[in-house]
């Protein structure tokens, strides 16, 4: 059996640096497209890397000659920031995150790429109700442009899927985890906070680690098309509380500093993950928020 050639864009980022350390685990050949290459030590193996940007007229067939799978994690957008992450250039965002993302899923297909997984976000569901749940058969209704990209770019790869060629989406929530070498995590400025004494609001969010959306990377890759009952797949794990987190880290650092008060869970929206857990996709939960803690306080 040939070994998996697996093309990934975006990986260098947060999330794709998750995703390319769970395939290369796989034993799959990686490439990485991007604008500039990895920097040494960045990843636990060897990986190839093709430049790219995501201006649709620069995306050509060639980018995914002889792969078998692609993982589109690519977005262009303000450091930091993705809802509002367009700043003042609407028009350059959408062309760039969805034009394309779709020049980008068009030349796969033509390439002859079986699968290509597509990360999408939970703001394609945009406001609800405090308090109700996140189920991929709900009507969405995006109130930023970054959602309404996301959720266009849903729609293309599944207009684009035929027999030959199987698109996923995957509606991710919040990602934490460490943040590779030289890089800071999601939550440093959070913790800065808390062990310099400011005060600190109260919020509670979904959350998921880098490695369990890799995991549903790796899952989406592997499964047959036919258990495929859809092409839209929720991924997220915890309802986490500022407060439960920042006692993780008072633990694990000695600080006595006072805690911010509980937020309301039950205002957060949920999102239902039993689709994805039904095809055997199960996350660590508390267990690897516990473990992960003292490595992102470099402790470990």
């Amino acid at each position: 059996m040939s070994t998996p050639h697996s093309i990934v864009s975006g990986g260098t980022g947060l999330v794709g640096r998750f995703i390319v350390e769970g395939l290369l685990a796989a034993g799959h050949r990686v490439t990485v497209l991007g604008r500039n290459a990895p920097p040494e030590g960045l990843f636990s193996g060897a990986v190839a890397f093709a430049p790219m940007t995501l201006e649709p007229t620069s995306i050509s067939t060639a980018l995914f000659e002889g792969a078998d799978f692609f993982v589109h994690a690519a977005f262009d957008h303000l450091p930091g920031r993705y809802r509002g992450g367009e700043g003042g250039d609407a028009a350059g965002f959408r062309r760039r995150n969805l034009d394309g993302s779709i020049a980008m899923f068009r030349a796969a297909r033509a390439a002859g790429v079986a699968r290509t997984v597509f990360l999408s976000t939970r703001a394609v569901y945009g406001p609800r109700a405090p308090g109700s749940m996140l189920n991929e058969t709900d009507a969405c209704r995006p109130d930023t442009l970054y959602g309404e990209v996301k959720l266009a770019g849903e729609e293309a790869l599944s207009q684009l899927s035929d027999d030959g060629f199987s698109g996923v989406s995957l509606r991710v929530t919040g990602v934490y985890g460490t943040a590779g070498s030289g890089r800071s995590h999601k939550w440093a400025g959070l913790f800065d906070d808390y062990l310099s004494g400011r005060e600190i609001a109260p919020r509670a969010a979904t959350e998921v680690h880098g490695e369990d959306v890799g995991s549903a990377v790796r899952l989406m890759l592997t499964l047959q098309a036919a258990k495929l009952v859809s092409g839209v797949f929720n991924v997220s794990d915890l309802v986490l509380d500022r407060h439960d987190l920042l006692a993780l880290v008072a633990q694990e650092t000695g600080c006595r500093n006072p805690l911010p008060r509980a937020a309301d869970k039950s205002a957060v929206n949920v999102m239902k993950t039993d689709r994805l857990r039904a095809l055997g996709w199960t996350p660590a939960g508390m267990a690897l928020l516990r473990r992960t803690v003292p490595e992102l306080l470099g402790r470990r």
